[in-house]
């Protein structure tokens, strides 16, 4: 994954071909300033970000032709069409146009503006989401405002934090992220306001605690995960109790996501697994690793630190994996839209185990954990917002597994795999792994009509491979299974 550089740092090699994201865009000189001040309130809306002017279809035209007066209207206005004003850094990076001519880019930095909803003149409020400028409603206003609280905490200086706390590793590991070589390792900190000098007193916020400190459990006793493995599929209290194995993770972030893995990588089970592409078993993860991982990752970015009284938990039973994270969606983003939207309630904690590789970029983990778990024809993750938690539950197929055991099923899919035709050996593998197949769901993987699809179908189960289960000859909710035992039918039972 590719982040943007410091401003100081960028090259035109960079401008020209880092993707537009969360934190970069690229305008093109004509730009108007009304247009710009859009972009400008996005980014302070969000995460903050980069702007580079002057790049227009992948080109360099540079902004020398707009003159100085329209150059002015750029630098102004954060201030001129942004109400309140917006903090920013600028610099001209001189380059050559696509003419051959010298030239200059404009680079733009702008601040994520922790406590304040920036507007147009026009009282437009817009949020950087993804690679676009989104206009809020008044709804998504006010939650935006009430998500600027929530953001304030992780600037919060931590009191009792002195530099000794701080782990000299995970320090090193983000100097060489960021190409820094100087021997003082809190420089960065210092660029990115994670410390700060007050009164002679130096300060470590808390995103810098919960990021650098070798022991944030000291100053935070919750910024912690919890993993608990049950024995079964139930969660029993009292004499009943069916714990197996209780463990706290604890660290700095970038470690703690490590830890994790680790600890919940070592109690993942392994299972067999049909191979479409020759019809015998292999042996596959309970869940895709990306999967639990994202959901983990997730968990630790985006739970409400300032909700102190309870942790991260990952419970993990028979049939499932369940990741709770304190904390309501924040802002724009639900359960219906959580694979396009992103919106960070702890940006500077995104901002770092972005650079480090932890996440990625909008919408790409969590549409991700979805393809996984589809193509390991697993049931879709399932997020659920509670009272005050966030629950990713991860179902695995361990039902249908126990079921794949039968010797006649193992028969059918590795001696007699070469005798089915292509379009069968997908209806069977579909089966296999979903552990029922309908008409409709048959036909749209396949994309023919549900007529060509039933003729498949009802000729595997005249071979007695599947068998059709309804209620009446023409039942709505009819479906097909691995017929497990010959001549044992249960059609219009």
């Amino acid at each position: 994954m590719f982040d943007v550089p410091a401003l100081h740092s960028l090259t035109i090699e960079e401008i020209l071909t880092i993707p537009e994201s969360q934190y970069f865009d690229r305008k093109s000189a004509e730009i108007k300033a009304k247009k710009l001040a859009e972009t400008l309130i996005a980014f302070a809306n969000a995460d903050g970000g980069i702007i580079a002017i002057g790049i227009n279809d992948g080109q360099v035209e540079g902004i020398k032709s707009q003159g100085e007066l329209k150059i002015n209207d750029f630098l102004q206005a954060k201030m001129d069409l942004c109400k309140p004003a917006i903090k920013t850094k600028e610099r001209f990076l001189s380059v050559t146009n696509s003419k051959g001519q010298k030239d200059d880019i404009l680079l733009i930095q702008v601040f994520a503006s922790r406590d304040t909803v920036h507007k147009t003149m026009s009282d437009k409020v817009f949020l950087r989401v993804g690679d676009e400028n989104k206009e809020l409603t008044h709804e998504q206003r006010l939650d935006l405002e009430y998500d600027k609280g929530e953001r304030l905490f992780e600037e919060k200086p931590v009191k009792r934090c002195r530099i000794d706390d701080l782990d000299i590793e995970v320090l090193k590991m983000y100097a060489k992220v960021l190409k820094y070589d100087g021997e003082d390792l809190l420089q960065p900190l210092n660029a990115r306001g994670f410390i700060d000098s007050v009164s002679g007193q130096t300060e470590i916020t808390t995103a810098g605690v919960l990021l650098f400190a070798k022991m944030p459990t000291k100053f935070f006793p919750n910024a912690r995960i919890r993993f608990i493995r049950y024995d079964g599929i139930y969660e029993n209290v009292g004499v009943d109790l069916n714990i197996i194995k209780h463990e706290y993770i604890e660290g700095p972030l970038p470690i703690l996501i490590q830890k994790a893995k680790d600890v919940i990588g070592a109690q993942l089970r392994q299972f067999t697994s049909l191979d479409p592409l020759t019809g015998k078993f292999k042996t596959v993860p309970e869940y895709p690793e990306f999967a639990w991982q994202e959901g983990i990752v997730n968990a630790v970015v985006h739970r409400a630190y300032n909700i102190q009284g309870d942790d991260i938990k990952v419970k993990m039973f028979d049939d499932r994996l369940e990741i709770i994270s304190p904390g309501r969606f924040p802002n724009i983003v639900n359960r219906d839209n959580i694979r396009e939207v992103r919106y960070s309630r702890n940006p500077s904690i995104a901002r770092v185990l972005t650079e480090l590789g932890w996440v990625r970029e909008l919408g790409e983990g969590v549409k991700r954990i979805y393809k996984e778990m589809k193509e390991y024809f697993l049931e879709e993750p399932e997020y659920i917002e509670e009272a005050n938690s966030i629950r990713l539950i991860l179902k695995n197929n361990i039902v249908m597994r126990r079921v794949r055991n039968n010797e006649q099923i193992k028969k059918i899919l590795t001696d007699e795999w070469l005798n089915f035709e292509d379009n069968e050996k997908i209806a069977i593998e579909m089966i296999y792994h979903k552990g029922k197949l309908t008409t409709r769901e048959f036909a749209n993987a396949i994309d023919k009509s549900t007529n060509y699809a039933k003729k498949i179908l009802t000729n595997l189960c005249e071979k007695e491979v599947f068998e059709l289960i309804r209620t009446s000859v023409h039942d709505p909710n009819q479906y097909y299974i691995l017929k497990v035992e010959p001549n044992k039918s249960q059609n219009d039972k």
